[in-house]
């Protein structure tokens, strides 16, 4: 009923996460009409998209392809005796927007999942470790998802740092009761976090 063009387009946005077919249209819809620029501008991205792009070999953020190691990494100004771990690198944002965090970073690249067959060889554990010693590292903070998989991930990496170097402290971040959420909309995990890391008044 559309054009071969406009199909498939529409066909490309629709196999993006989150995006129905009805959204892949008007999506695919408003690049028709709209000033060329816009769609130009777009298809320059994502040419330059995977070219672009690379990951540092020391933290496993994502970084520019001209880029050697991760910016937050060689900057003087970051603590390098304290690492924080997250699952993925866009994680990374979500911490650095909130200006509290000046470690460095180490990204898992997923999280362990029997199921799914991710087992700890198919992780960034063995580079963590390396960087204990490397970095002189004094703690490792495990910001994981508060998921099953996070969970099971943080204790899997608990005990490996705890083997590697005892030394070495081990942290999680802190888990609790959103600010507007009941507790009657809290789930379980939630719940357990906020009642074992209650806080003296």
């Amino acid at each position: 009923m559309l054009p071969q063009a406009l199909e498939n387009l529409v066909d490309a946005i629709g196999r993006l996460p989150g995006v129905g077919s009805r959204t892949a249209e008007r999506y695919a819809y408003f690049l028709f009409k709209s000033d060329q620029k816009i769609a130009r501008s777009l298809s320059e991205a994502l040419d330059d998209l995977h070219d672009g792009i690379k990951t540092c070999p020391k933290t496993f953020a994502l970084i520019s392809a001209g880029e050697t190691l991760s910016p937050l990494y060689t900057d003087r100004a970051r603590d390098k005796s304290v690492v924080l771990v997250v699952e993925e690198p866009l994680d990374i944002v979500a911490i650095e927007k909130t200006h509290s965090f000046h470690g460095t970073y180490h990204v898992l690249g997923g999280v362990l999942s029997p199921i799914d067959g991710v087992e700890p060889k198919d992780l960034h554990i063995k580079e963590l470790l390396k960087r204990l010693d490397d970095d002189d590292v004094q703690e490792v903070i495990i910001a994981t998802n508060a998921s099953v998989e996070g969970e099971s991930t943080a204790i899997f990496l608990q005990k490996a740092l705890r083997k590697a170097s005892p030394a070495v402290k081990v942290s999680r971040l802190a888990r609790g009761i959103p600010i507007g959420v009941d507790l009657e909309y809290a789930d379980q995990i939630t719940l357990t976090h906020a009642l074992n890391g209650r806080t003296e008044l």
